[in-house]
């Protein structure tokens, strides 16, 4: 019987160009989050308080999907792998999203 032997060196070149990537984001993360406290310029209000929390806690998200990335990665679970580094994207794209609907509203 002949064993089929896939490589999974796809995958692991895609974890590590996206979690660079989402490193890369966090870099512009760093610059938001030290502006994001410009919210409480005009005094404290609900608002204020969910920008700046959503805002701060955006790391969580790269941070989770790729650590949750790399445990399937070595579970050898390589698709799930590659949809959890994927998904460290969700939130930029959802925010590109906004923007986007947002101009074409006003």
């Amino acid at each position: 019987m002949v064993e089929k032997k896939t490589t999974r060196t796809p995958v692991l070149i895609w974890l590590i160009v996206s979690q660079l990537l989402a490193l890369g984001s966090l870099l512009f993360w760093l610059v938001m989050a030290g502006l994001s406290v410009m919210a409480f310029d005009s005094g404290e209000s609900p608002e204020a308080w969910a920008f700046v929390i959503a805002v701060w806690s955006y790391p969580i998200w790269p941070l989770g999907c790729s650590i949750a990335a790399w445990i399937a990665y070595a579970r050898k679970k390589d698709r799930l792998a590659g949809i959890l580094t994927t998904l460290t994207f969700l939130p930029v794209l959802i925010l590109l999203l906004v923007i986007l609907i947002g101009n074409r509203l006003m």
